[in-house]
């Protein structure tokens, strides 16, 4: 989870890939969503570095120590003893720096540096370069799939979409390597590499197998603008047997979500909707302030009744903050809630479940498999003139019930849960889909079979798939899970 009023910003969000949207993952740190800001007068001011306020490796160092020692919500269990020239970046000394907090499950990659420049572009529009899709792959037989393509993309533009795989990539057609040679050789990362850095121009051929067809296809990467609520199937009105049911497929918690929240929750008002399926499966979280606006749209009759408690460690009480769910004129009161998640969900999005559970109880149900389990949130703390945020965990998330303690995933946490598969063969928000047929039957009353285990996943896997993620993700990569 991510803020982002005044210098002291909160966020939401796991660590992972992407092209374009908003999301986290394993090897790095996954979306979550904007979380209320402190207020103005405690905003923070950079810890003097005893070697300087310069860009020097060592300079970025002891301020971000400083800034740890100030800010980290588990001040306990940062190890200050890590010798800062033994490492060559500012992100790995941090990372050794949090290490024993991710021992213990509590900071699973979710505190990073990231570009203040990068990461704004992200937020404010979904600016990233890429092709625009989002990739699985399957742990057992070595293939890649193509699980969503963004609308304005230069894949989409060629034909690939939900469904296609990957079967081979190169620079050309003389020098294709299949994606299982590519993993047999060097695992997730080879086809990772092989796709290319996140840099507008970059070209490779992809041999594609897309309905029984296999093409090679030539496809450039472009600076791109991820939209967080799908033209085509976004936001629907299903109906299931002369019931009214809405969907909302929500990608990223980004700033242009507002208005696409607004117009489809519009819409649903206008046709009397109050049971919802919000697809959430592949969102890594974002910015707290529009999960709270989600909140509201879903909750018309919850009005000055808690969303969240967001809480710093003791010494920064005084940032402490108690989101009410607030009017909205296009909000609807939701009584039943189907919530679509894998363990690629996370951060915002589990805020926003999590925020149901005292209100709603059993008619707020968890579909899919569990979630990644991240019920704490970053602060963005910047230093300028080096192009360094630095995102450290520094609040924790919890309901009106003071229930917050989700590291392990919502699957044992919520009173009621389904599960369902991810059926790549159909498109999102179609009602044949495993995953939305499993939720339209929970709203109905239907029987299904509950999530079983629960325990601790990596915020990128799906089942046996993995959505793709690189090591050293970019921002748009940390907040989609899979995209590139």
């Amino acid at each position: 989870m991510r803020a982002h009023r005044f210098p002291l910003s909160l966020a939401l969000a796991a660590t992972l890939a992407s092209c374009g949207g908003g999301g986290g993952g394993s090897g790095g740190s996954a979306p979550i969503a904007v979380a209320p800001a402190p207020t103005p007068g405690v905003s923070p001011t950079p810890t003097p570095s005893p070697v300087g306020n310069g860009c020097s490796l060592r300079e970025r160092q002891d301020w971000a120590l400083g800034q740890l020692r100030e800010w980290y919500l588990f001040p306990d269990l940062l190890d200050t003893t890590v010798n800062p020239g033994s490492f060559s970046s500012l992100g790995a000394y941090v990372d050794a720096l949090v290490a024993p907090a991710r021992a213990q499950s509590r900071d699973r990659f979710f505190t990073h540096v990231a570009s203040i420049a990068e990461e704004n572009a992200f937020f404010n529009s979904g600016a990233s370069a890429g092709f625009g899709i989002r990739l699985t792959y399957d742990t057992v037989a070595n293939r890649v799939f193509v699980v969503e393509a963004f609308e304005g993309a230069p894949a989409l533009a060629a034909g690939i979409d939900r469904g296609s795989e990957i079967i081979a990539v190169g620079t050309s057609v003389g020098n294709l390597q299949t994606v299982s040679s590519l993993m047999a050789a060097s695992g997730s990362q080879g086809v990772v590499s092989a796709l290319g850095p996140t840099t507008a121009g970059t070209t490779r051929v992809l041999r594609v197998l897309t309905n029984g067809t296999t093409s090679d296809l030539t496809v450039t990467k472009a600076n791109c603008a991820i939209t967080p609520v799908s033209s085509r199937y976004g936001a629907r009105v299903i109906d299931d047997g002369g019931r009214k049911v809405g969907y909302l497929n929500l990608r990223t918690f980004i700033d242009t979500a507002d208005p696409a929240l607004r117009a489809a929750f519009d819409g649903f008002r206008a046709q009397g909707v109050t049971q919802v399926i919000v697809d959430l499966r592949y969102n890594g979280g974002g910015l707290v302030s529009i999960a709270e606006l989600m909140g509201d749209l879903l909750a018309a009759d919850r009005r000055n009744q808690v969303f969240s408690f967001t809480t710093f460690r003791p010494e920064k009480a005084n940032n402490n903050e108690t989101e009410l769910f607030g009017a909205q004129p296009q909000a609807i009161a939701s009584t039943r809630i189907a919530f679509i998640g894998t363990t690629g969900t996370a951060s915002a999005s589990e805020l926003v479940i999590n925020a149901f559970k005292p209100y709603l109880g059993a008619n707020a149900g968890l579909i899919g498999t569990n979630t990644f389990g991240k019920p704490v949130g970053q602060i963005a703390l910047d230093r300028a003139a080096c192009d360094d945020r630095l995102r450290p965990v520094a609040f924790k998330t919890e309901n009106a019930n003071r229930e917050g303690d989700y590291f392990t995933g919502l699957a044992s946490k919520v009173a009621a849960t389904c599960s369902a598969a991810d059926d790549y063969t159909r498109p999102l928000g179609d009602p044949a889909e495993a995953s939305v047929k499993v939720a339209l039957d929970f709203l109905a009353g239907r029987s299904c079979t509950p999530i079983s285990g629960g325990g601790q996943g990596t915020l990128a896997a799906v089942g046996r798939r993995n959505l793709l993620t690189p090591d050293a993700p970019a921002t748009s990569q940390r907040e989609v899970p899979g995209a590139f």
